[in-house]
């Protein structure tokens, strides 16, 4: 016998249902919090084409960069949670969202997750100049050193600052960081010797490790990228358990509903599976990591968590 309880129910699931089934009926914008040209960028222009494609509706990517991404992250925690207005944004624009709230942080009180689109590890990189071939070597130098050993970012807060201060924190070494305005900036001092190492984006600077004029380390994930496979982990080279990813996501206003939100998310893994996105993420050194929203949910709160505790240990302010 069915319950009373089901049969009250059975209206709110056929309209979740119908809602989700109508989605989109609208222009859908997907907001960029950084400027034009980066790796969220592309990856914004990738999805946008594909749920294009898919849903025979507009969709377009709209840049709103500025404060390390939260401008544009909170134009989409006040945005109505229809799924029109979604959100791409990486590790350090969820960061800065987080150490701009009261803790404990909760990513679904301030935004829906949608799905994962790709955790590319970094690459530790040393100018030529440093006698250093493995993490073990290069933890010895610093040791023998003591903060003399500098490191470049992308920014105060940045996913490649936290990268290099969870490798300072683990080997127990002093690392003097030195911020720039952007990964280009600091890879330029890298090169020119005025900087030491840097945990990079692996297609900046690969070039410059097949030129001879940079120094590859490691790279940052658990296990050794397919996109790079002649390339150790930094955790086989000397560091054991060390990992760090610069990850991209899709997220959607709080309260977005679970029909809705199950319905992106199912739709972006069908585009990020294609042959044309699989190239386009290859050409940002990344691999398509498509999730469900509870699994991306688990992921950023962990992530996020992980990275509070070692900036407030490391006495890093995350918020600009």
């Amino acid at each position: 016998m069915i319950s009373r309880r089901i049969l009250l129910g059975l209206p709110l699931f056929a309209a979740a249902a119908a809602h989700a089934q109508s989605y989109p009926n609208g222009q859908v914008r997907i907001i960029v919090p950084f400027p034009p040209g980066g790796a969220t960028d592309v990856l914004g222009r990738v999805l946008a084409a594909g749920l294009q494609t898919l849903w025979g509706t507009t969709v377009i990517s709209e840049y709103r960069p500025g404060a390390a991404g939260l401008i544009g992250t909170r134009q989409v925690v006040a945005a109505p949670a229809d799924g029109l207005t979604l959100l791409i944004a990486s590790t350090g624009a969820i960061l800065a969202l987080a150490g701009s709230v009261p803790a404990p942080f909760d990513i679904t009180r301030e935004l829906s997750p949608i799905s994962l689109i790709a955790a590319p590890p970094y690459i530790l990189v040393v100018n030529p100049s440093v006698p250093a071939r493995s993490a073990a070597e290069l933890i010895a130098h610093a040791k023998a050193n003591p903060g003399k050993l500098s490191f470049g970012s992308s920014g105060v807060g940045s996913a490649s600052h936290l990268s290099g201060a969870l490798f300072a924190q683990m080997a127990g070494i002093e690392m003097l960081h030195v911020p720039y305005r952007g990964t280009g900036p600091a890879v330029t001092d890298l090169l020119g010797g005025r900087i030491d190492a840097m945990f990079s984006p692996a297609l900046v600077v690969t070039p410059h490790i097949a030129a001879g004029t940079l120094r590859a380390i490691g790279t940052t994930g658990v296990a050794r990228s397919a996109l790079f496979p002649d390339f150790p982990t930094v955790a086989e080279t000397g560091l054991a358990d060390y990992q760090s990813l610069g990850w991209f996501g899709l997220f959607a206003p709080a309260a977005l509903p679970r029909g809705i939100a199950a319905r992106i998310s199912a739709d972006v893994r069908q585009v990020l599976t294609t042959p044309e996105a699989k190239q386009r993420l290859a050409e940002q050194g990344a691999e398509p990591a498509p999730t469900t929203p509870d699994e991306f949910t688990t992921f950023v709160n962990a992530d996020v968590a992980k990275w509070l505790a070692l900036a407030a240990q490391a006495g890093i302010r995350l918020s600009p």
